[in-house]
C-alpha cells in the first residue's frame, strides 16, 4: 500500500505492517476526540514515525498513486479531525 505523509514523500508498506498501524490510527482518533493536545501530538508523531519505519521510501519523482494521505507532523488537531474518515486515517 502507498502511503503518502504530506510535504513528505511516499512510502510502500507492507500489508502486514497494517494492523500496526490500524491500532496507532485508533489511538490517534482517540486523542482527537478527547481533545488533548499532548496526547494528540504524541499519537500523530507515533503513527508517522511507525510508517517511515515500517514503509520503504519511494523516490521523489516516484507517480505512485498514494492509496493513503496522512498529515504532516505539524498538523494540528482540526486538520486531522477534518481528514478523518469512518475509519480514521488508515481504514481497516
Amino acid at each position: 500500500m502507498i502511503v503518502r505523509i504530506m510535504s513528505e514523500g511516499q512510502f510502500d508498506v507492507a500489508p502486514a505492517d497494517l494492523a500496526a498501524l490500524n491500532a496507532l490510527d485508533d489511538a490517534l482518533e482517540a486523542a482527537i476526540e478527547s481533545g488533548d493536545e499532548a496526547t494528540f501530538r504524541r499519537a500523530l508523531h507515533a503513527l508517522l514515525d511507525d510508517v517511515r519505519r515500517v514503509g520503504k521510501e519511494l523516490p521523489p519523482d516516484s507517480l505512485e498513486p498514494s492509496e493513503l494521505i496522512l498529515p504532516p507532523a505539524d498538523a494540528d488537531i482540526d486538520e486531522v479531525r477534518q481528514m478523518l474518515g469512518d475509519s480514521g486515517l488508515i481504514p481497516d
